[in-house]
């Protein structure tokens, strides 16, 4: 079965930035639900349709294509007080945006700690990267009736309930 709309998708791969570093492997199959479903990456799927079983590919991603653009104006810095005794660079924390009088929350990063201030970024860390994203596709089959009705892959490799 070539890889068309509907259709529930696997495949193994690996990220890497542009230099070539990776970023992230997965040798075990993952599996998304093929046509605008959101489960991957727009442009990997567009690279990925019409392709089969053993078919292997790659697709260089701008930063609008993957994670976006880095925004300065997500990096905060907020006073120590506002944080607990024990925080250290890398812990995550959801906050509303500046500005923002909604209920959205994002998640930030603490970049640095000082004494009397703490930065967190709000940027995905591989925001304004240009990454590759390549693989081999391990398998395709028909979508259930419950997984487009759910818009995403249930049972091994997929989302469970």
């Amino acid at each position: 079965m070539k890889i068309e709309k509907n259709a529930v998708v696997s495949l193994t791969y690996a990220l890497n930035d542009a230099s070539g570093e990776l970023i992230e492997q997965a040798n075990d199959p993952i599996s998304y639900l093929h046509g605008g479903f959101d489960g991957i990456f727009p442009a990997v799927e567009e690279v990925l349709h019409g392709k089969d079983v053993g078919d292997k590919f790659t697709v260089s991603m701008t930063p609008d294509e993957a994670f976006g653009e880095y925004e300065h104006d997500l990096v905060r810095v907020e006073p120590r007080e506002m944080f607990p005794a024990e925080v250290a660079v890398g812990m995550q924390f959801e906050g509303g945006a500046e500005g923002d009088d909604d209920e959205d929350f994002m998640l930030y990063t603490v970049t640095e700690v000082t004494d009397k201030e703490v930065t967190v970024d709000g940027n995905h860390p591989l925001a304004g990267k240009t990454l590759t994203f390549s693989g081999t596709v391990t398998d395709v089959r028909a979508a259930s009736a419950e997984e487009l009705e759910h818009g995403h892959v249930h049972g091994d490799g997929g989302h469970h309930h």
